[in-house]
């Protein structure tokens, strides 16, 4: 029989343990050993049980255990002393607390997945880990922050192999009221809630739950509620599931829904309203007509002075690099939830399309793109790392024309990672007593880990290496059984990897670009480099595939197969389910952490950041962060083909490269041993790596470039734009409304220049004099500049520098003379041209609005 219902029964805990209550419910635990360590001792063998899950312990003891507990006073007096120690790091200062009153008084942070902890399975990867990361190192800092996204009901899926090694899904419901969270609500009781106008005259109702992480509290919304009809209430069903249209009214729900939980949320609790919006990636758009809504008919703005308002507190992170990963919908479905009834008053359908539009060279007129909607609603746009930050203004050039690459306003932040979650205890603790324990939070002491002695490093390394080897085994039986197997045929697993083997680790999704079998090019070098007699390998590999993806599941069954046969499965294994638990137990162990995807389309790839803070050394493909921070001593870079066109081809002499590498580099210095025993070269290579990355992959370098590039200025800008009755809003849409209108009047008539010598030398200036005719425009709209650098042979400009021309002179007919000085500061082929661009300080950038007047 099935329940028709279920329903979770809470714990009473007694009087004196009443404080575990606090202590399961804030996610704080997951990154904090001491509470951990505090709910183990109750009874470890039940804290094994439930995956080391605070609130499913206590629901899991006895009423007779937790009575026993409670007469015990040494326990109580933890218990108590744990209590206060949050409430302590709740309630303190941070470090935003010393930016003043330029901080926005509270930033939303919205995300379609968030990756806090196993126990709340609300991630598929790497965006949702970044997500979870950025939320903690918030509270860390004292950044208040609040995170807006959907509780899905089954997560993203747990994985599983059949016997012939395809990959199987299960969608395990999860119950709400079994997880670390609470349903917010209203003074009377009932639950706070959000309405949202669906076509067909339908409504769609959510709940919003709140997890505590830390400071920051996280809001989910819910559409699984009695009011919904069948087919709204399955919206949260699962993470990116469903097809085009279910995508749509998910993402519906977290932008538009997400901030009409914010205002309850802030009217609820008393919290202020945020001064920043945030979205990570463009999955949550629709906040922005939202809150154009909100000014339409909370302030009586029109549509462009909302957007202008909208736009100035806006901050939008892309995480893609290649176009397949954008989500798009098509304009007929957009208009459907946008048009007619379902309309958001003041917010016209044709400027709603108008934002998602592909409007530029190569673009498809038929289709919405949530993450050009995303950039035109944010003043503020970046990438994850320096290299992602140049490919994705390449990539969305089109909407800037007139304008090189380099000089698309959208900016570069690289990830972090959070350094308590991610760095195991066992390295916590050596850096403790050697280096000091700052360096998980502020990045102090990285510069001292010369002091720490081989010996320690090296034993320190085989306790994490022989930890993962233990559950790898443990996980492979488990696979092994579920496919089919039987105990009798599984004894060969007790044998499986060597915990003085040099250990290879490779996990992530599995879209094709990341190339999951790029080391199976070769089977045979492989097979010679598993076994080798003195210098084995071995790998350790995990992964999900989109349950849509064929092609990544058929890459997935092509790695089990190769690690199923049994001439190498004692030095190879994939374990299915990767997830945050593995990844705790993975990224620690691994002496090595490689990645291969395509170059360049790894945003960043913050899983080798969480490896080399264990002490682990990266093997990586010139991409993402490794591109930035590589500096030939902390890792390895394999080449990369760039130029090949043929991908075959590519792969071919991409996976050479790695063998080569792997054998000749990184397995010969892991095995080279000094008369102690002991790898001296690869132990300092390990130093050098912590010293070299570890301030800068933490997540709380990352949440601080955050505020001070991105949200101290979005919050000055969004003040600006609506104080008194948002003047300058209201002055900016008016501007750019004359603005436009006008360009088409804007040309540089001649430019002319005196002081060149016919040998010009570096230190030779330039007397540079630009006439422009600007229309109905009038100077202080504009400013002129001289743009100079670097030119090939077919007169292409490099740029080097930008220099402002100073207004001269007016004449007649709308005719301006421009000035100024350009002294030569490079040797070798050099040019300049001038060009006319928008002034006001509305904008954050010259290029803001795509238009530009070039010589």
């Amino acid at each position: 029989m099935r329940a028709i219902r279920r329903f979770t029964v809470r714990t009473v805990l007694p009087a004196p343990l009443a404080p575990l209550g606090e202590l399961a419910s804030n996610l704080r635990w997951s990154w904090h050993k001491p509470t951990r360590d505090l709910f183990e001792s109750m009874d470890p063998a039940a804290w094994a049980a439930v995956h080391r899950e605070p609130g499913a312990l206590l629901g899991a003891l006895s009423t007779e255990r937790l009575d026993e507990l409670a007469a015990d006073d040494a326990f109580v007096q933890r218990v108590q002393k744990a209590a206060a120690d949050l409430r302590d790091y709740v309630e303190r200062p941070g470090w935003y607390a010393g930016l003043g009153s330029d901080a926005p008084r509270a930033i939303a942070y919205f995300s379609m997945e968030y990756g806090i902890t196993g126990a709340l399975p609300q991630y598929s990867g790497g965006l949702g880990i970044l997500a979870g990361d950025h939320l903690k190192s918030a509270s860390d800092l004292g950044v208040p922050v609040v995170g807006v996204g959907l509780f899905y009901a089954t997560g993203y899926f747990k994985q599983s192999l059949s016997r012939d090694g395809w990959q199987q899904e299960t969608y395990p419901v999860l119950d709400p009221d079994g997880l670390p969270l609470s349903l917010l609500r209203e003074a009377d009781g009932t639950p706070a809630s959000v309405s949202i106008g669906l076509p067909g005259g339908r409504t769609l109702h959510a709940h919003i739950w709140r997890a505590q992480v830390g400071r920051v509290p996280l809001l989910l919304l819910d559409s699984d509620v009695e009011e919904n009809d069948e087919a709204a209430r399955g919206i949260t069903d699962r993470l990116y599931g469903g097809g085009g249209e279910h995508r749509l009214q998910q993402e519906l729900l977290c932008g538009v829904g997400g901030v009409r939980a914010l205002r309850a949320w802030s009217r609820i609790t008393g919290a202020p309203a945020p001064e920043v919006f945030h979205m990570n990636e463009g999955h949550a758009g629709f906040l922005g007509l939202e809150r154009i809504r909100e000014y339409v008919a909370e302030e009586g703005l029109s549509f462009d002075e909302a957007l202008e308002a909208v736009r100035a507190a806006t901050v939008f992170t892309t995480h893609t690099p290649v176009p397949a990963g954008i989500d798009r919908f098509g304009r007929d479905q957009v208009e459907m939830y946008f048009g007619g009834a379902g309309g958001m008053p003041g917010v016209p359908l044709e400027r709603v399309l108008a934002l998602g539009a592909e409007n530029f060279p190569g673009g498809d007129p038929g289709v919405f793109n949530m993450a050009v909607m995303g950039l035109r609603l944010a003043q503020r746009a970046n990438g994850v790392s320096q290299l992602h930050g140049a490919v994705s203004r390449g990539m969305f050039t089109g909407l800037w024309p007139g304008f090189d690459a380099p000089e698309v306003p959208i900016t570069s932040i690289t990830n972090g990672v959070h350094a308590p979650t991610w760095v195991a205890p066992e390295i916590i603790s050596m850096a403790k007593q050697h280096i000091g324990s700052d360096f998980v939070s502020t990045g102090d002491g990285f510069d001292k880990v010369e002091q720490i002695p081989d010996e320690e490093i090296w034993r320190t390394r085989r306790v994490l290496r022989a930890r993962l080897v233990a559950d790898a085994r443990t996980r492979l039986k488990r696979s092994w059984l579920q496919r089919g197997a039987s105990e009798a045929q599984l004894g060969w697993i007790k044998d499986v990897l060597d915990p003085d083997v040099l250990t290879i680790g490779f996990a992530r999704r599995v879209p094709t670009y990341k190339r999951l079998t790029l080391m199976l090019r070769d089977p045979e070098r492989l097979t010679a480099l598993l076994t080798h007699p003195e210098r084995p390998v071995q790998l350790v590999i995990a992964g999900k595939s989109h349950p849509a993806d064929e092609t990544g599941k058929r890459l997935i069954q092509q790695m089990v197969r190769f690690a199923d046969d049994a001439g190498v499965r004692h030095r190879i294994v994939f374990l299915p389910n990767y997830d945050i638990t593995m990844a705790l137990t993975l990224y620690p162990g691994c002496d090595v952490w490689l990645n291969n995807p395509l170059r360049p389309f790894e945003a960043c790839g913050t899983s080798g950041m969480k490896a080399a803070l264990n002490g682990g050394l990266n093997l990586s493909i010139l991409d993402g962060w490794w591109d930035e921070w590589f500096d030939g001593a902390n890792g390895w870079a394999i080449p990369t083909a760039d130029g090949v066109e043929d991908p075959d081809h590519r792969d071919d002499i991409e996976a050479a490269a790695l063998y080569d590498l792997i054998e000749n580099s990184v397995a010969a210095r892991f095995y080279d041993r000094d008369e102690r025993g002991l790898p001296a070269r690869w132990i300092e290579m390990v130093r050098h790596t912590l010293a070299s990355l570890g301030p800068k992959v933490l997540a709380s370098r990352q949440v601080q470039d955050y505020v001070q590039q991105l949200y101290v200025p979005a919050a000055a800008a969004g003040r600006a734009a609506t104080a008194s009755g948002a003047q300058r809003a209201r002055d900016l849409a008016a501007w750019k409304r004359d603005l436009r209108s006008s360009w088409s009047g804007v040309r540089v008539d001649h430019v002319e220049s005196t002081g060149v010598s016919d040998s010009p030398q570096v230190g030779d200036a330039i007397e540079v004099r630009a006439f422009i005719s600007l229309g109905g425009l009038d100077p202080a709209d504009v400013q002129v500049q001289v743009v100079h650098g670097r030119v090939s042979e077919s007169d292409e400009l490099t740029v080097a520098g930008v220099l402002p021309l100073e207004h001269a002179e007016t004449y007649e007919g709308g005719r301006h003379r421009y000035e100024g000085h350009l002294t030569l500061r490079q040797t070798g082929p050099f040019g300049y041209t001038v060009r006319v661009l928008p002034r006001h300080e509305g904008l954050a950038t010259p290029a803001e609005l795509g238009l530009v007047v070039n010589a």
